[in-house]
């Protein structure tokens, strides 16, 4: 029996030494998918369009950054529209969110099953089938062709997932806090402010950057519901880069580039609390 576990430990050690090599070559693999576009695009904005269309998989000839600030020239009105609207409605959605979630939660109300339903139904609602009683409303409220617009609808059509998310996680807090601070006198509002929010920072980080995400990069809603280059954010500027008569794709690479950047910062800045928040409510 000892000669025999002896001989089934190299092989346990071997296939276990083959399945972390497999491990490493697949995240790699998956690594190299998911960086190798976005540092094209950034090399790309280095490049001419002569080479880009000649030899588009080779290093720039020169490291030159004329078409980065000619880009930043023409896209710098549409990113502090998308700031704007992106800041605005992250605090609106996860702030009705978050108190949604802690009176479908926390609090006692009748017919709450149903109500929780109606709320989480309207991530059924597709918002393309609404576009068109939606541009009558905004219209005749004076809201068209507004940062109130865009705020609004991505308030409104968020609300419901968010609140699923913040909900998943608001269950499994431990009630015993919320009796403890009421037998001290703490409202409603206080345990919800002092006591609620704090513990459910992961899953509140979670959401910002899902919004964030979803705001920043949102295309349909700014193309329909906005007319004015002060009004309309990044991802239809970027279109408008686009044109008949020729277009400066390296520019336009630089553009894009400018406009991921954001985004990449503020995912690794918060990746501890998103991937934490995610795994805790989702998983509950």
């Amino acid at each position: 029996m000892s000669g025999t576990a002896m001989i089934s430990a190299p092989r346990r050690s071997f296939w276990g030494g083959m399945g972390q090599a497999f491990l490493w070559a697949f995240l790699l693999s998956v690594g190299v998918v998911v960086l190798y576009p976005l540092l094209w695009m950034g090399l790309g904005g280095f490049k001419s369009n002569s080479q880009i269309f000649s030899d588009p998989f080779a290093l720039p000839a020169s490291w030159s950054f004329a078409n980065y600030v000619a880009a930043w020239h023409s896209v710098q009105g549409y990113m502090v529209s998308s700031l704007m609207i992106t800041a605005v409605s992250t605090v609106t959605t996860v702030l009705i969110s978050a108190w949604a979630a802690y009176g479908l939660t926390r609090t006692p109300m009748p017919g709450k099953p149903l109500i929780t339903g109606i709320v989480l139904g309207g991530m059924m609602l597709s918002p393309t089938v609404a576009l068109v009683p939606l541009v009558r409303m905004l219209q005749s409220l004076g809201l068209y062709d507004t940062h109130w617009a865009l705020i609004i609808l991505y308030t409104a059509f968020r609300v419901p997932f968010t609140t699923f998310l913040i909900r998943a996680y608001m269950l499994d807090l431990p009630r015993d806090l919320d009796e403890a601070a009421m037998m001290d006198g703490a409202s409603r509002g206080q345990i919800f402010r002092k006591i609620i929010l704090p513990l459910c920072r992961p899953i509140l980080v979670s959401c910002v950057v899902l919004h964030v995400l979803f705001a920043w990069n949102e295309y349909l809603f700014a193309m329909i519901f906005t007319n004015s280059p002060d009004v309309q954010t990044l991802p239809v500027g970027l279109t408008s880069m686009m044109s008949k008569q020729g277009t400066d794709y390296a520019q336009v690479f630089a553009a894009m580039t400018i406009s991921a950047l954001p985004i990449v910062i503020i995912f690794f800045l918060t990746q501890r609390y998103f991937i934490r928040g995610l795994t805790e409510g989702i998983g509950k």
